[in-house]
């Protein structure tokens, strides 16, 4: 990291600058019996004089702007910055200017921090493999009790990979054969976002949320439906699991849910992936990027449903 602290003086000053860099991760709950659960790690610790030297007294600056460059080697490693409803990991530059009567002028600036996943240094998630389907889940599902018995519904869902980027689509393909005497209300594909809040190693809040859904209408008994790489959008995202926290675990999964009518449960199959950060190379594109893909230049951090108080 490179920069330079500047600051203006309107009149001749004594003083001395101290430079902070802080990296740290924070867990912070409500549990249900209003008792607060606090837990948090640090990443980066720095602390540097940017102006004078202690013991030589004062030094005088000219009135007028003046700057001083930095420059901080960040450790390899660090977990990428993030902003939940119930923790966070966050970087940022603290200065303090302090005259010698005792007064002290402070000032804060986040940076952002992005620990790449690069998909084409994962081979095991990409997909298929010696022609094998790696992202695939196959169910048989039998409706009713032992004794009055109502059929089974057989299901195959199937993904093109396991690993993806933000701006890219995930194409599912399913196979819903409905050989039981139940009408399937419905059958949904849909993109899930865990969030996991822990402290001293155990999980103490949860987030999860759909992200983006795909639908389909009824199945009779006897019918079959079939699901021919279908595309789920993937929006501005973390990557996966925050790599080197140990506070805060994202995960995503494709949920394949198939509704039956009457009081039936649901059947549901669920096919992990990666987030990542650098999309897969392929011969279509010289550079590597897949068309409508977000290379990343900064960490999508924002998060707009934090502030909405009617979600849990």
């Amino acid at each position: 990291m490179t920069g330079k602290s500047s600051l203006f003086v309107n009149q001749y000053s004594d003083l001395g600058l101290h430079f902070h860099v802080i990296g740290e991760g924070v867990v912070r709950v409500r549990t249900p019996r209003q008792e607060r659960v606090y837990d948090k790690e640090n990443y980066i610790d720095f602390r540097m004089r940017l102006f004078g030297e202690p013991g030589q007294g004062p030094q005088v600056l000219s009135p007028g702007i003046h700057s001083f460059p930095f420059k901080l080697g960040l450790p390899l490693g660090l977990p990428s910055t993030f902003l939940g409803k119930h923790g966070w990991v966050q970087y940022y530059c603290k200065t303090a200017l302090r005259e010698p009567n005792g007064l002290t002028h402070k000032n804060q600036q986040v940076f952002i921090v992005m620990n790449p996943i690069d998909l084409n240094l994962e081979p095991a998630i990409l997909g298929k493999i010696s022609g094998q389907e790696t992202f695939r889940c196959e169910v048989e599902h039998k409706f009713g009790v032992s004794c009055v018995g109502s059929g089974s519904v057989v299901c195959k869902v199937t993904l093109d990979r396991g690993g993806y980027v933000p701006g890219e689509s995930i194409g599912v393909s399913a196979s819903v054969s409905n050989r039981s005497r139940l009408t399937i209300k419905s059958t949904k594909a849909a993109l899930t976002e865990t969030i996991a809040y822990l402290s001293r190693g155990k999980v103490v809040q949860m987030e999860k949320r759909e992200l983006a859904v795909l639908t389909r209408g009824k199945i009779r008994p006897g019918e079959k439906d079939e699901w021919d790489n279908e595309q789920l959008y993937i929006m501005p995202l973390p990557p996966t699991n925050l790599r080197g926290c140990h506070l805060i675990r994202i995960n995503y999964d494709v949920f394949f849910i198939i509704e039956p009518s009457g009081l039936q449960k649901e059947v549901k199959l669920q096919l992990p992936i990666v987030m990542a950060t650098y999309p897969l190379r392929n011969s279509d594109d010289e550079n590597g990027n897949k068309a409508g893909t977000h290379y990343p230049s900064t960490l999508p951090i924002f998060r707009p449903w934090l502030e909405d108080k009617s979600q849990d």
